[in-house]
């Protein structure tokens, strides 16, 4: 390489399969919330296709997983649908993170349709202990040779259910990494090394002060909105929001090796984007066969639901009164999810429930002791908030629905909750109080006194608590306080 390369890097992270139009949510000065309708992957290829007219043969398009799930459509198909549409944005590598949720398998028949590569470096074989997936890449763009590590979301195999890791386990990558830009370094000749990460911001903010030699790391997992690249360690990290809704480009400007100037923005996917015509043809045909059942309306909301809190939500309180009133428990559990996008005040449709829970689990329920209840939320504070970030193995705060817990979140593991009221008495460690959840995240398996499935699911559950109602007032009821 002589003389100075202009490479346009763009990243798309955690769309979680969202093919068209959706609400977003925006903050004001304030602090108060406004909503308009934003992405689509046709959009998103329109973003693509202008940077690439702008600097031709010098765009590298990347994306950080949570792709193949999150919607009805993808669920439907396992994901497959989803292949000929990101087959035609021109996508130059991913790795992944709910991808695995339709096991490691079909996971691995997905990568085999795609143009470009599935990258793992921290995904393993458990008999053969060889890496699942390919571990980099090297492309050449804007007359640069660049090597992509790609990192899988590490929880898979230690928070989230048996069958996304079934025959694999994952490390957390960072100790993969050296040896890995060395070979890339010195064997491939590479003149930039991108990591492409989904193991979220405070994780790959410690790994860059550790690890060098990386020039550009793409974060993901998080759903963090950065305006403006983080450098650390001569490491530039961006991440891009979620739901599709936003796209991170970055500009360099490289010499020898060496990124000698920056430019970035954080590219709000607007509604006002002309969607590329083949993709969104693309995307119709997706939608059609599910669009009646999926637009069908279920009830009102008056205020908006949305999952963009760290401790309590509007979105996640709906479902879990709903789990108790179908449930007649005591307490309700759901997990941290951060995917969903918002429902502005007005109706609530079929889709709007789906894009709630996905995987649309059985209402569950178990017994469990107030000592229980305590180890349980002490667990999850410390994977939420553990002052080691490689510590943290989870989503938001576990979203729970008759108790108040008051913590202190700069605490020690096992030591954050300073008090715990059920039905405003404190906690009996001895007694026991049936609980209503979904998924393993909400009540793990080792808390399993009288477990048992309902016969019923999570949809089922939100569509007979909206319907019942026909309208919706959902409160926020400080479950979580913070003192």
């Amino acid at each position: 390489m002589s003389g100075i390369n202009h490479l346009t890097i763009l990243q798309m992270n955690d769309t979680h399969a969202y093919l068209d139009l959706h609400p977003e949510m925006f903050l004001e000065g304030k602090g108060e919330a406004h909503f308009r309708n934003v992405g689509g992957y046709a959009r998103i290829t329109s973003i693509f296709n202008k940077a690439r007219a702008e600097n031709l043969g010098g765009v590298l398009v990347l994306d950080n997983g949570d792709t193949f799930h999150g919607t009805y459509p993808a669920i439907a198909t396992m994901g497959e649908s989803l292949i000929p549409i990101l087959n035609t944005m021109g996508i130059d590598g991913m790795t992944a993170h709910w991808e695995f949720a339709y096991g490691p398998n079909h996971l691995k028949k997905l990568s085999t349709l795609l143009d470009y590569p599935m990258l793992a470096n921290n995904c393993y074989d458990e008999g053969s202990k060889q890496p699942v997936f390919p571990t980099y890449t090297v492309i050449e763009r804007a007359g640069l040779k660049i090597g992509v590590i790609g990192i899988a979301c590490h929880i898979v195999d230690k928070t989230m259910p048996p069958h996304f890791s079934t025959g694999i386990n994952f490390t957390l990558g960072n100790e993969e990494l050296p040896s890995q830009i060395d070979k890339l370094r010195s064997v491939d000749k590479v003149d930039l090394i991108v990591v492409l990460s989904h193991l979220g911001f405070p994780i790959e903010v410690k790994i860059a002060s550790e690890v060098k030699g990386i020039d550009v790391l793409l974060s993901a997992h998080t759903h963090n909105r950065l305006n403006k690249p983080v450098l650390i360690n001569n490491t530039l990290i961006i991440q891009s929001g979620c739901h599709g809704s936003f796209i991170g480009r970055l500009d360099l400007e490289i010499e020898n090796r060496k990124i000698l100037k920056y430019q970035h923005k954080l590219i709000e996917v607007s509604e006002e984007i002309q969607p590329d015509p083949k993709v969104q043809a693309l995307i119709s045909n997706v939608l059609e066969p599910h669009k009646d059942m999926l637009q069908s309306k279920v009830g009102e909301t008056k205020n908006a639901l949305h999952r963009y809190a760290q401790l309590e939500s509007t979105m996640d309180n709906l479902l879990l009164e709903s789990l108790i009133e179908i449930s007649n428990a005591q307490l309700a559990f759901s997990n941290g999810w951060r995917y969903g996008a918002p429902i502005p005040p007005g109706p609530i449709t079929m889709n709007d429930l789906w894009n709630i829970i996905p995987t649309n689990p059985p209402v569950s329920t178990v017994e469990l002791t107030g000592k229980e209840l305590l180890e349980m939320l002490e667990e999850n504070l410390e994977r939420t908030f553990a002052s080691n970030p490689y510590g943290q193995m989870g989503g938001y705060v576990k979203r729970c629905l008759g108790l108040r817990m008051f913590i202190k979140i700069e605490n020690p593991a096992g030591t954050r909750i300073q008090q715990l009221f059920i039905d405003d008495q404190l906690v009996n460690l001895n007694r026991t109080y049936l609980a209503a959840f979904v998924t393993l995240q909400g009540v793990p398996q080792k808390y399993d006194t009288n477990r048992k499935n309902l016969n019923c699911h999570a949809i089922d559950a939100l569509k007979q608590f909206i319907e019942k109602r026909g309208v919706i007032s959902v409160d926020l009821n400080s479950t979580v306080q913070v003192v």
